[in-house]
């Protein structure tokens, strides 16, 4: 039998806790302004700010399940939901038959215009008024740090999905 992991020391324990009770508050706050300015969730938000932001304003499905770290599953679902408001559509990859090609709309566009304004001050207002600037890049270069040691591992999109085996 193998030895149990060591537990996380108390000062590791208050850092993930922290960041944590953080993510969990920013991501409330932001998804109640989206919710009320935009009739968005917050994943809807990171899917059509991708997009914007996207070479055409497009991406395959599966890059921007990766980007928005969501099941192909809940993204298919939430991007159904934003094909009915006609924020975006969906079609056939003209290069790859098996892949879905996504891609922002002008009233998507027009969508996320009007309410990154409140998604902004609302963001500034409660992770970066408290910080120096000091304080920013410290955290800019340690969650960058931390994001591309997380991100190292293959992408999820390239994970055998549950229940099916690969053969050969």
């Amino acid at each position: 039998m193998s030895e149990p992991a060591a537990g996380l020391n108390s000062e590791q324990l208050g850092a993930y806790f922290a960041l944590i009770e953080v993510g969990s508050l920013l991501q409330y706050a932001v998804d109640e302004h989206l919710r009320a300015d935009g009739d968005l969730s917050y994943v809807q938000f990171q899917i059509l700010a991708r997009l914007v932001d996207a070479p055409d304003g497009r991406l395959r499905m599966t890059d921007l399940a990766d980007g928005v770290v969501y099941s192909r599953s809940g993204l298919t679902y939430q991007a159904g939901l934003l094909d009915k408001r006609g924020l975006i559509t969906r079609a056939p990859s003209a290069d790859d038959e098996r892949s879905v090609m996504v891609t922002v709309t002008g009233a998507g566009r027009e969508l996320v215009a009007r309410v990154l304004p409140g998604h902004v001050e609302r963001v500034r207002e409660l992770l970066f008024a408290s910080m120096t600037e000091a304080d920013l890049a410290g955290l800019g270069s340690i969650l960058g740090r931390v994001r591309d040691h997380m991100r190292a591992v293959p992408p999820r999109s390239a994970k055998p999905r549950a229940g099916r085996k690969r053969t050969g």
